[in-house]
């Protein structure tokens, strides 16, 4: 891919560019063999092998593979074993699927206000918290709350990244949750897998995922005596197919952005107004994150980059406490549910109102970086957005 094919928008984002053709062997063996089905394979499944490519790359002790992250966010939430009306700690900053896996499964978000790095704010927590999605917003690795008995990872912007102490993001709480949703670090278009080393809580995800049933490889569903309903969140082989050929090239998406985050960050101009928040060393450096002076000059910045086809964006969609899912609490349920159960509880948590944090994202721009560009590109790249900066 060029630069010239590249600059205006990430239309391919980040794994996508690198799907190629000759390159998917497992996809041609499942369409070879007309298998799609996951459990319908005698031995090991596509799916199969994509958990174990995934467990190993991630450290992970048991790895599910499903439809989207939104489906493993409410696995790993129904393996908690909640009451109905439950509260669930979440990011103020984040994506809406994450208060709609919370409300899909008949419990309560409320959007607790972040740090300087849009990172959840754990000392606003309660003390009785037991139940707290902690967002790693852009590749940035957040820190988890301690003394909560069920945090919950949501990477799926964060796939690859590492706390300090060399654990993934992803395993070190109760579970962790990825996307391969069509601009995530990798894609399949949709996707998703579902983390944890914890092998009681597995079993719980595995069989609620697919009916609550006791699958077995080519055999019919069958089901324990003691079976629990579920529902069907079953990955298909060809999914799995190109999901395992993205991972072949993780390791190579993660070094050309950490590539050309040192390129682009030695390129910035140097104006007071302008200044580079930083990444920790850890972070999937998906994007070069901007703290400017004021709205305007990020409205401007932003103007002036779609003008000269540079990509940028913002954190304004994912601000949830001015989202209509969550101020309206509309619902499709004749009787309101599950918000007809939140009459006790919070809306939110916040020490001011979220004033500081609708500064912060009033004033913060994302700069995509492309790690499918050779150095060389990436160079013109990076003295492309400072050229453009320099206009403002």
């Amino acid at each position: 891919m060029t630069l010239e094919k590249r600059l205006g928008h990430r239309v391919l984002p980040y794994g996508a560019n690198f799907l190629d053709w000759s390159d998917m062997t497992e996809l041609r063996h499942a369409v070879d063999h007309g298998i799609l089905f996951r459990y319908q394979t005698e031995t090991e499944s596509l799916a199969d092998r994509l958990e174990r490519t995934a467990g190993e790359a991630l450290g992970a002790g048991h790895v599910l593979a499903v439809h989207n992250c939104t489906e493993a966010l409410r696995l790993a939430l129904v393996s908690t074993r909640p009451k109905v009306g439950d509260i669930v700690h979440i990011s103020a900053i984040t994506f809406v699927a994450v208060a709609g896996a919370v409300l899909a499964t008949g419990l309560i978000p409320v959007p607790v206000d972040v740090d300087e790095n849009f990172a959840l704010d754990a000392s606003l927590l309660p003390e009785d918290a037991r139940r707290v999605i902690v967002a790693h917003m852009e590749g940035a690795v957040a820190p988890l709350p301690k003394g909560v008995p069920y945090v919950i990872e949501d990477a799926a912007q964060a796939l690859g990244g590492t706390f300090p102490d060399g654990r993934r993001t992803g395993t070190a709480g109760y579970a962790g949750t990825f996307s391969f949703h069509h601009n995530k670090v990798l894609t399949s278009g949709e996707g998703g897998l579902l983390v944890t080393n914890d092998r009681a809580a597995w079993e719980v995800m595995r069989c609620y995922h697919d009916h609550g049933s006791a699958r077995q490889h080519g055999r019919y569903p069958t089901w324990h005596d003691d079976a629990y309903y579920g529902e069907n969140f079953v990955t298909s082989e060809g999914i799995a197919a190109i999901q395992l050929q993205q991972f072949r090239h993780l390791d190579r998406v993660l070094s050309g952005l950490e590539r050309h985050y040192a390129i682009a960050v030695q390129e910035l101009p140097d104006r007071p107004d302008i200044a580079l928040l930083p990444r920790s060393a850890g972070d999937v450096k998906t994007s070069l994150r901007l703290r400017v002076a004021s709205r305007e000059l990020r409205d401007a910045a932003v103007a002036r980059l779609t003008e000269r086809s540079l990509a940028s964006w913002t954190f304004d969609k994912y601000f949830l406490p001015e989202h209509p899912v969550l101020t309206g609490r509309r619902s499709l349920y004749a009787d309101g549910f599950p918000w007809n159960l939140a009459a006790d509880h919070p809306r939110s948590l916040s020490r001011d109102g979220f004033a500081r944090t609708r500064s912060l994202l009033d004033r913060t721009l994302f700069v995509p970086l492309s790690p499918e560009l050779p150095e060389a590109e990436q160079v013109v790249a990076a003295k492309a957005l400072r050229k453009t900066l320099e206009t403002l």
